[in-house]
């Protein structure tokens, strides 16, 4: 029995995860750097251009795409940045999940240009950003979720919503099968 209990702690719950985000005692900022060149920021910054260019930033990743109040695309940016526009709702019901790879690809792919520093945006800076932002860590970097949400706690005030952060569990569930399938090989 306790080794069955044992083995179901080792799975996590959006409470728990919500707990976990919880924990943050941080204020939000309109920007913040959460990981070595890669930027969570909020939509007002994100148009900001002379701003980003001080920070250096050269990508922008846009999760809100097309949303209202969201400018944003290549022609906006010009040749200062290179963008990519993501159409995602902050809802139940969004499915940003088949945006996590998309979205993980061009952070690496910025961070791997020579001065690459990324800003990834939406709205608020807190949901949709965030949550692609995390399955970069975990795609690229292979960090388990929780010690993904427990970097980026330490440096942003950020809260995923909960069909985000369910999306996200199954994503560290697929990670961790794959893991465990390439050892037996």
């Amino acid at each position: 029995m306790s080794a069955l209990r044992s083995k179901r702690k080792e799975y996590l719950s959006v409470k728990d995860l919500q707990k976990l985000l919880d924990s943050c005692k941080l204020h939000l900022n309109q920007i913040d750097e959460v990981w070595p060149n890669i930027y969570i920021g909020n939509v007002a910054v994100a148009q900001n251009k002379a701003a980003l260019l001080k920070l250096g930033i050269t990508h922008v990743l846009n999760a809100a795409h097309s949303k209202r109040g969201s400018i944003g695309n290549q022609s906006f940016y010009g040749s200062d940045f290179v963008y990519c526009g993501i159409p995602a709702d902050d809802s139940t019901h969004f499915d940003l999940d088949v945006y996590f790879q998309p979205a993980a690809d061009f952070i690496h792919k910025a961070l791997k240009s020579p001065d690459g520093k990324v800003l990834v945006h939406c709205i608020m800076g807190m949901s949709r950003s965030s949550t692609l932002v995390l399955a970069y860590l975990m795609i690229y970097h292979h960090l388990p979720l929780k010690q993904a949400l427990q970097k980026l706690i330490q440096k942003r005030a950020i809260y995923p919503n909960r069909n985000f952060l369910a999306l996200l569990l199954d994503l560290d569930l697929q990670l961790t099968k794959k893991k465990k399938t390439c050892r037996i090989l």
